[in-house]
């Protein structure tokens, strides 16, 4: 057993698997982590419930597809009977990709794609992603237990900036990370057919993953939603998933400096590729006070470059609030460098996003 942690209690976890060797290699892994203790192991959907009821774990990591009682119904009484955060582990084969987008919007707090070959788990591949995000959703938990009580309902705050309510946005930037793809799946809705400028979205998700949920978003939204390609024009009213494995940039094309969408996989010595500080910055660049950078739900600090660069050229910068978060990891490290113009409820972005497009169409 870890040594208990002064500052912290140990992070409870239970793992759900129908593989024996994936529970034990899962486990012992997880275990091996300061601060962490593995509960218990769970072979199926129906052991998973019982467990949770008499241990109480703080997170769960669970197999997307599982006989009987498969992931995603499991998931489902988690959340209705037992909530607490789940920790999707999935293989990125098609059809695990639409179970585990189905889960995300379900619930779950984050997935982890599991790297098999015929023999063993790539241990060394997922170990830091999982052990990140069981420690970010353990956090969450806490925090959001201790605000049950306490917290009042969010309203929107204005904060000093530079950004000029005269100026015609012509790009928007979004970045977000961990509670990102249910956020988006709430406020990609609200914009109308014809959204008046392009919509270019940085969302981290694991390889095989970006294809399926730009077409999942498509039947959602009036505006069109598609993965990215390199070179495409980027148009007005539709919006761009940036594929994984790629960063997303744009540039402004020399005949009629309409943008164009550019993907590269360098630089590759970052934690997120693609990366939302390379998307903004080039956007910024490019845009300068005619770009809106919105930042929203995730862990770590992905987005505070590009949202400082977006800034600094008097464009138009929206994040997050901290109620309305999964995390409020990527949010707050830009509110506290002081360079949001607004703080705005998840269910406000798109409202603030078209109050300041709106004038594009009658201009």
């Amino acid at each position: 057993m870890n040594e208990t942690s002064t500052t912290s209690p140990q992070i409870r976890v239970l793992v759900v698997d129908d593989s024996a060797f994936m529970r034990t290699a899962l486990a012992q892994m997880i275990a091996s982590e300061q601060g962490f203790e593995v509960v218990a192991t769970a072979c199926c959907g129906l052991d998973a419930l019982e467990k949770i009821a008499a241990l109480d774990p703080d997170v769960v990591t669970l197999d997307v597809d599982m006989p009987r009682l498969g992931g995603l119904e499991t998931l489902r009484f988690i959340m209705s009977r037992f909530p607490r955060p789940v920790i999707m582990v999935s293989a990125s084969t098609e059809k695990d990709a639409e179970i585990t987008l189905d889960a995300l919007s379900a619930g779950a707090f984050d997935c982890v794609p599991k790297q098999m070959s015929t023999v063993s788990l790539d241990i060394i591949h997922i170990r830091s992603e999982l052990i990140g995000k069981l420690r970010a959703a353990a956090l969450a938990r806490r925090l959001r237990s201790a605000d049950t009580h306490s917290k009042k309902p969010a309203r929107a705050c204005a904060v000093q900036g530079r950004h000029q309510a005269s100026l015609i946005p012509s790009i928007v930037a979004l970045g977000t990370s961990t509670g990102g793809p249910k956020a988006l799946e709430e406020i990609l809705p609200q914009f109308p057919s014809d959204f008046s400028v392009p919509l270019l979205i940085v969302q981290h998700l694991p390889f095989g993953f970006s294809a399926a949920f730009a077409q999942r978003l498509n039947k959602l939204c009036a505006i069109s939603v598609c993965e990215a390609s390199h070179r495409e024009l980027a148009l007005p009213g539709v919006a761009y998933i940036a594929p994984a494995g790629v960063h997303m940039r744009v540039e402004r094309r020399v005949s009629d400096s309409r943008p164009i969408i550019c993907l590269d996989p360098k630089p590759d010595r970052i934690l997120h590729i693609p990366s939302v500080d390379v998307l903004m910055t080039a956007v910024a660049e490019n845009y300068e006070s005619r770009a809106v950078g919105v930042i929203m739900t995730g862990m770590g600090s992905d987005g505070a470059k590009g949202m400082s660069a977006i800034h600094q050229h008097g464009g138009l910068t929206i994040g997050q609030d901290e109620a309305s978060c999964a995390v409020y990891g990527m949010p707050r490290i830009c509110a506290e460098l002081g360079i949001l113009s607004y703080t705005v409820p998840l269910a406000d972005i798109p409202g603030r996003i078209l109050q300041a497009t709106h004038h594009r169409k009658h201009a």
